[in-house]
């Protein structure tokens, strides 16, 4: 008889664990606390080893990226309001695939509905665990109709927790958010503009950045950008008080040029926006027993760090894996699974502290020596372009 696995979470990272437990010939089970799958979202640079897990995963054909030529142009703006040449973040090495959440998350879509060879996976809406019991031999779970409150039991043989930072499959398995969840005194805002700043090329890329707070406007080669604030605090819990459009407002009052005024207004439009304090997730073991937790719910690596897609991703094409080689070993799968990600999420999630730098400069002296580094990157990065522009004319 197949295994039975239920997958917390319908985002990236739990399409992804489920389309790879499939992959390892598991019955998965996806059960999402929304009543209804959710599109759109912020900017997302895909990475190389994003690129690979999608491949692996079989949805590859299904991603739609929107990378503007070369990575398009991005400008930096002065204290005095002046632009100049700047180095975006699809200008970092590995060449990103600029999309939106929802380009993956569709993606994964088409990939848990089958493709004639392998079944559709069994996804149910409105619908969360309430109560986890790991026996030993099987995991029961007491599962909440959203709508009605009704619930029932059922048995897994594994539980997959793909429920985000705040994952409540981690709360309830292995304790408190306070225990896993670090403090970084930062806040962000992403949501999509309905238009460029004015002024501005449509799939230009823009960023205004400051002691403290910053302002980040990603361009796409076929869509409106879409836009990042960022800020340091020292109070956390304050800035979840009140209207979070008029304290966005308050915070970035103090930056008074083009792009933070057509954001700002942009933002008390738009009906949709994420508004968040900034984690890392850093726990001693990503399993207990038959629950075992992926990307943010184990090692949030956080926005700063541009890999949480791409490790949610690799995430689920490496526990398939995993499950494959190890397929009547569920431990050992475990085991496996996890020493090989470790490596590759303690990178990222220690190289987050760096470009955390880069996207909010902590203090005036750090924002002055990140604009000399931004500055030296992008004369190099416009050499290599235009000596390969030149060996490309010498080719032809």
């Amino acid at each position: 008889m197949r295994k039975r696995a239920l997958v917390v979470g319908l985002g990236i990272a739990g399409m992804s664990a489920a389309i790879g437990l499939r992959q390892a010939g598991w019955r998965p089970v996806v059960v999402e606390r929304a009543p209804e799958r959710r599109k759109g979202g912020y900017f997302v640079g895909l990475m190389t080893e994003g690129r690979q897990a999608a491949t692996d995963l079989g949805i590859a054909g299904h991603l739609h990226t929107r990378n503007p030529p070369d990575g398009g142009k991005t400008w930096s703006l002065t204290r005095r309001g002046n632009r100049e040449p700047g180095l975006g973040y699809l200008h970092q090495p590995g060449k990103p695939a600029a999309v939106v959440r929802g380009d993956i998350e569709a993606a994964l879509w088409q990939g848990t509905r089958g493709d004639g060879t392998s079944e559709p996976i069994d996804v149910r809406f409105a619908t969360r665990p309430v109560e986890i019991d790991d026996t030993g031999t099987d995991v029961r779970v007491l599962l909440e109709d959203a709508g009605t409150g009704a619930r029932h039991c059922e048995t897994f043989d594994l539980v997959v927790g793909a429920d985000g930072l705040r994952s409540n499959v981690r709360r309830m398995v292995f304790g408190p958010h306070e225990d896993y969840m670090t403090k970084w005194d930062a806040m962000i805002c992403a949501f999509q503009l309905q238009e460029q700043v004015p002024s501005f090329a449509r799939a230009d890329s823009i960023i205004s950045a400051r002691a403290g707070r910053a302002v980040w406007v990603f361009g796409f080669a076929d869509r409106p950008p879409t836009a990042l604030l960022t800020y340091r605090t020292g109070d956390i819990e304050e800035q979840f008080t009140g209207s979070r459009v008029e304290r966005l407002c308050t915070v970035f009052s103090e930056m008074d040029d083009p792009v933070v005024r057509h954001t700002l207004d942009s933002l008390e439009r738009t009906p949709d926006f994420l508004f968040d304090s900034v984690h890392q997730v850093k726990m001693p073991r990503w399993s207990r027993g038959k629950v075992v937790l992926v990307a943010d719910a184990a090692w949030c690596p956080n926005l700063y760090s541009g890999m949480g897609a791409t490790s949610g991703l690799r995430g689920g094409a490496e526990l398939g894996r995993a499950l494959r080689e190890n397929p009547d070993d569920l431990d050992a799968a475990l085991t496996a699974w996890e020493s090989r990600l470790r490596p590759f999420i303690g990178k990222h999630q220690r190289i987050a502290r760096v470009k955390q730098q880069m996207f909010v400069p902590s203090s005036r002296p750090a924002e002055a020596l990140r604009s000399v580094v931004l500055r030296l990157a992008c004369t190099a990065r416009e050499r290599r372009l235009a000596k390969a522009r030149a060996a490309e004319g010498t080719a032809s």
